[in-house]
C-alpha cells in the first residue's frame, strides 16, 4: 500500500539556480513520512510519542530538479521491509500533472525503534509491527 502526500514548493525552497535546493528534498520526505506514520497506526496524537523511533539512515537519488510551481508534487511513501527493531520506508517525489508520472527523486529511510526515556534500541511493539506489515508494498 502506497501513501500519497502532496507538497507545495515554497519560495524559500528555491536556490540561486531557480530550482528546489537539494536539502529541501529531505524536508518534503520528512513531512510525508510523518503523515504516513501517523495515518498508518490511526493516531490523532503524536506517533513518535507512542512509538519512539529515530531516523538512522536516509539515501536520496536525485533524478531531476524540482521547480517552483503552484500544483503540488506528490510524495509517495510505503514500507519496504520490517525487522525486529527497525523498518525501511521507500519513497519518491512525483509529478502527476498532465497525465504523466515523472519521478523527481527516490529515497530509502531506515528508522530504528527506541525507548522514549533511555533512547536505547528496542523491539518493535506488536502494534507497530502489525501496522507496518500491513503497509508493505511491492512498489
Amino acid at each position: 500500500m502506497t501513501f500519497r502526500y502532496p507538497v507545495l514548493v515554497r519560495w524559500s525552497d528555491i536556490d540561486s539556480y531557480d530550482h528546489v535546493n537539494n536539502v529541501r528534498y529531505f524536508d518534503y520526505l520528512q513531512e510525508a513520512r510523518i503523515a504516513f506514520l501517523a495515518q498508518m497506526v490511526g493516531t490523532t496524537g503524536d506517533y513518535f510519542a507512542q512509538f519512539p523511533c529515530v531516523l538512522a539512515s536516509q539515501t536520496v537519488d536525485y533524478l531531476r530538479p524540482i521547480l517552483l510551481r503552484h500544483p503540488p508534487y506528490d510524495v509517495d511513501v510505503w514500507v519496504d521491509a520490517v525487522g525486529s527493531t527497525s523498518y525501511t520506508l521507500g519513497s519518491r517525489i512525483v509529478d502527476r500533472t498532465g497525465g504523466t508520472e515523472d519521478v523527481y527523486a527516490k529515497a530509502q529511510s531506515v528508522l530504528v525503534a527506541v525507548d522514549g526515556e533511555t533512547h536505547a534500541k528496542r523491539q518493535l511493539s506488536d502494534t507497530e509491527r502489525e501496522a507496518l506489515v500491513r503497509h508493505v508494498s511491492a512498489t
